[in-house]
Parts: structure tokens; C-alpha cells; sequence
């Protein structure tokens, strides 16, 4: 086999990749000598003597499979936890947050579509929940009994 690096050199050039990724069929080499232009390249390029081998990447099995198991709550013992209980880094503030307002609103609404409250008295209590005032829906409904909003059932 004669030296076919000026070859693999313009086709890297025409392939667009580097010297490494370049393939140069072994059965096809005297062809492959013979050429000296880009342009030669590109005929073999066509007739499939000269090619670009793939890039290597990297698996993303193993990364699956851990994430599959993190869905199923696996993986989340004492061993894997960095951090105190009610840290910002195992407990963020904002799923904080959305645990203690979601309820609140959803009691809010339900108590005005079934006519306890009126839409006004509603509007006074949302933005009391969002300024966060109440802990938790027994707090607010508390609260609302003893503001006489509500009246007992």
C-alpha cells in the first residue's frame, strides 16, 4: 500500500474532519493514490471508497437507568443526602412555598363556588394567604372563623 497521507489530508479538508476520523477503503487504495485534487476526493467521496467515520459520543444508558431509579425514589438514603433536613439544598424554599399556598387557594376557591364566603371576603383572604400570613389551611380557616368570615356549620 503506497503512502496515502496527502490524500487523507485533502479529505479531511473536503469531509470537514479531522485526519483521525478519515477512512480510506483498503481495497481501493490504488484508486485513492491516483488522486491529487480535492476535486478526485470528492468523486471517490461519492463512490463511497473515501469516507468520515462517525464521532464517538458518550452513553447515556447508564444515566438513564440512575434517573429511572431516582423517579422510583431509590438512591435517596443517608448515604446520598448532603445537607440538614430543612435546608434550602434538600428542601427549597419555593417547594416550600407551593406546599403551604396551594392548599390555601384551593380551600379559598372551593369555600367561594360553594357560596361560604363572598367573592370580596375571597379577595381579603387570597391576598392575605400571598403575603403569608397563614400556615396552613387549618390556620387560615381558624382564622376566618374567629374574623367571623365564616360563619360555623
Amino acid at each position: 500500500m503506497s503512502d496515502l497521507r496527502n490524500q487523507k489530508r485533502l479529505a479531511a479538508a473536503v469531509l470537514d474532519c479531522g485526519e483521525n476520523r478519515v477512512w480510506l477503503d483498503p481495497l481501493h487504495a490504488d484508486s485513492i493514490a491516483e488522486a491529487v485534487t480535492r476535486a478526485d476526493i470528492r468523486t471517490l467521496v461519492k463512490k463511497g471508497y473515501v469516507k468520515a467515520v462517525q464521532k464517538q459520543g458518550v452513553s447515556r444508558g447508564r444515566a438513564n437507568k440512575l434517573a429511572e431509579q431516582k423517579a422510583k425514589g431509590k438512591r435517596k438514603g443517608p448515604g446520598s443526602r448532603k445537607g440538614a433536613k430543612g435546608s434550602k439544598a434538600r428542601d427549597p424554599r419555593k417547594q416550600r412555598w407551593m406546599r403551604t399556598i396551594r392548599p390555601l387557594r384551593a380551600e379559598l376557591k372551593g369555600m367561594r363556588d360553594e357560596g361560604k364566603i363572598s367573592p370580596s371576603v375571597y379577595r381579603v383572604y387570597y391576598r392575605k394567604a400571598k403575603g403569608g400570613v397563614y400556615r396552613s389551611r387549618a390556620n387560615l380557616i381558624s382564622h376566618m372563623r374567629t374574623d367571623g368570615a365564616i360563619q360555623e356549620e
